[in-house]
């Protein structure tokens, strides 16, 4: 048995949030045994519109060990329960997908199932949100403390915060556990004649910078995994055609902020509304086949609750992945890896699953291709998973009022989704494979909300009591509704719990 030959350098090149998550998370896990190095340029910004995020962003900070009050000051950060979709399904309809599961209990179990043999029967009970605590919390501008047992174990939470100051607070903390961050311009990359592998990152004043183990985080650029490598990419653009978004900040209009994400669709994509503590992130994400940049920013100036704060800012991307998230000894992360649009706000979740996937992967310098290969076939399919349930809102809906919605609802789908859909539509059942990011409960709030009605139930809840399931219903729907009520709204939640920034 050979003993491993450890990393003694990473080098970080870019900053924002993916570069300051992975640079705070080697720091926390492996700072004491090898030397961290972050290489950024003030004269390049970053995207950094990403300011909304979904529950497992939680175990990233407590990992970290950050104090929630302190990060929700520090990010002007506000609670996110869930998403609120508008018009996706028709004109004038909209749904709720909640981060808590729905019933009384912290896992979905039989609520579904029971649900359909009540409304098998013609009894009218409700629609499957108002079993929801997230769902009645969130429309009611409500907020809480998920428990770890009781009917609080229901809720779930996530945040709004501004990804910009994330990304300096975790660089405040990196720095404190020795990271050491280099301002400059990368001019050129060496790689090692022989491997193929990076080298060293040479900046445009001339110094040198030496590594073992490279984190690309350079954005679109993917200076190390795209042009030094030549690392392919994987077109989705034909089941995912958005391919720009314009964002712009305004302030809010009135005291409440909402504890959830707005998705409106519109006739050439569809706008985000992310309320934070100190202002209002707006977006929309578009296709040029189907509207120009023009009519794009006319709508997002017209759907906005306040006074802009700054002009738009204009993206634009490909929907898809690399070929290799990790290619010879260089991992890409963030934007640099692919690009999903964040319909359901996992662009931040993917770097966290990606530095998560690394330190569970992590190698010695001689780069075991096994090793690599088992990292990349875990993200592929972390970003095949991602991708269908994003391609569910386009598909499942019934508009037909503009050609972006006749297409994607026409258009040929992953057989993989295919599947998921026609499992549940026949007895509301999940296909879900292990380790998918999204949990039944998300794939349900989707898939109904988008008009996929399952036709029947398991026959084994057939044998049910119904007059015994009506009561149990009924008390259910009124604790909960008691129960959200009850509530403090989030502002007076966030002052409670001293968590609202001074300024």
């Amino acid at each position: 048995m050979q003993s491993p030959d450890p990393i003694r350098s990473i080098v970080i090149v870019g900053g924002g949030t993916a570069g300051w998550m992975a640079a705070a998370a080697f720091a926390r896990n492996l700072g004491r045994h090898l030397s961290i190095t972050l290489v950024e340029s003030e004269d390049i910004g970053t995207v950094g519109v990403g300011e909304a995020t979904i529950p497992p962003i939680k175990l990233f900070n407590a990992m970290l060990g950050l104090d929630e009050a302190e990060f929700m000051r520090e990010t002007r950060a506000t609670y996110k329960l869930g998403i609120r979709f508008h018009d996706w399904l028709n004109l004038g309809h909209e749904y709720f997908h909640p981060f808590g599961v729905y019933g009384l209990k912290p896992e979905l179990g039989h609520f579904l199932q029971f649900w359909l043999r009540v409304q098998a029967q013609g009894h009218d009970i409700g629609p499957v949100s108002d079993y929801s605590l997230c769902t009645l919390a969130a429309l009611q501008g409500k907020m809480g403390r998920q428990t770890d047992d009781g009917v609080m174990a229901t809720f779930g939470s996530a945040y709004h915060f501004d990804a910009g100051l994330y990304a300096r607070y975790l660089r405040r903390y990196s720095e404190r556990l020795g990271v050491i961050r280099i301002e400059g311009l990368i001019a050129d990359v060496e790689q090692h004649p022989e491997t193929g592998n990076v080298k060293s990152v040479r900046l445009k004043d001339g110094r040198e910078i030496e590594g073992d183990l490279f984190i690309d985080c350079s954005g679109f650029r993917g200076l190390l995994i795209k042009q030094a490598l030549k690392t392919g990419y994987d077109d989705w653009s034909h089941w995912l055609p958005c391919d720009r978004a314009m964002a712009m900040p305004c302030a809010h209009a009135g005291a409440d902020i909402n504890p959830y994400t707005s998705s409106t669709a519109r006739e050439g994509g569809w706008q985000w509304h992310i309320p934070l503590q100190h202002r209002v992130g707006n977006g929309y994400v578009y296709s040029s086949r189907f509207t120009d940049d023009d009519s794009a920013e006319t709508t997002l100036r017209a759907n906005v609750e306040g006074e802009a704060l700054a002009e738009p800012n204009r993206l634009r991307f490909v929907t898809g992945r690399r070929k290799k998230f990790w290619n010879r000894n260089v991992v890409a992360l963030g934007l640099a890896s692919g690009f999903i649009e964040p319909l359901e706000s996992t662009s931040i979740h993917l770097i966290q699953s990606g530095i998560n996937k690394l330190l569970l992967h992590f190698p010695d310098r001689s780069f075991a291709p096994a090793n690599i290969e088992a990292y990349n076939r875990r993200q592929h399919l972390d970003y095949e998973r991602i991708r269908d349930f994003i391609i569910l809102h386009y598909h499942a809906t019934a508009r037909d009022d503009s050609a972006l919605w006749r297409y994607t609802r026409t258009m040929e789908i992953p057989d993989t989704l295919a599947h998921k859909i026609e499992v549940f539509r026949e007895r509301g059942a999940f296909a879900n494979a292990a380790e998918e990011m999204f949990t039944p409960t998300s794939w349900m709030a989707v898939l109904m909300g988008q008009g996929v009605i399952p036709q029947s139930h398991d026959p084994l809840v057939a044998y049910e009591d119904i007059a015994t399931l009506r009561t149990g219903f009924a008390r259910m729907k009124d604790h909960l509704t008691r129960l959200a009520a009850d509530l403090p709204s989030q502002r007076d939640y966030l002052r409670q719990n001293g968590m609202l920034a001074m300024s």
